[in-house]
């Protein structure tokens, strides 16, 4: 095969109707515009947010207001509540807390806080503690192990 053997897939292509070229064409004198009017007319039609005079949907909403940071963490809360379906004396980490469905994956920073009762005593680890939460997983005799925040 040569180049010059190249052809396009049978029915590939197709030929682009011209219009405009004489009333035995079928699509002479107004080309299937219809008869005159903006839209007959080159560069006619509305523009694309235009809405008949109507104020527009873009100037009919409040303008974005404030600041946001792109460098907020966000963070996967969980309570002392959530974590007593736990054993006794087993680690829980954000692959534990995943897998139980209390957050949605272990990608998430988690943060404990200290609402609820610990029972019994687990090495928790997580990204932040409050101050209650880690009170109270220590009263109960389990661990607090902060995770580094990279």
């Amino acid at each position: 095969m040569k180049l010059h053997e190249l052809r396009p897939a049978e029915g590939s292509n197709k030929n682009k109707k011209r219009v405009g070229r004489g009333i035995g064409s079928g699509h002479g004198k107004s080309a299937g515009r219809g008869t005159r009017g903006q839209n007959a007319r080159s560069g006619g039609g509305p523009r694309p947010y235009f809405e008949g005079g109507q104020l527009p949907l873009v100037r009919r909403l409040p303008h974005k207001r404030g600041f946001h940071n792109i460098f907020k963490i966000e963070y996967a809360v969980v309570n002392l509540a959530r974590l007593g379906g736990f054993r006794k004396g087993s680690k829980v980490d954000p692959e534990a807390l995943a897998e139980a469905g209390i957050i949605k994956s272990p990608k998430y920073w988690v943060k404990v806080l200290g609402q609820g009762e610990l029972k019994h005593a687990l090495t928790i680890e997580a990204h932040h503690f409050s101050a209650s939460a880690r009170e109270k997983i220590e009263a109960a005799g389990g661990t607090v192990v902060e995770l580094p925040r990279e």
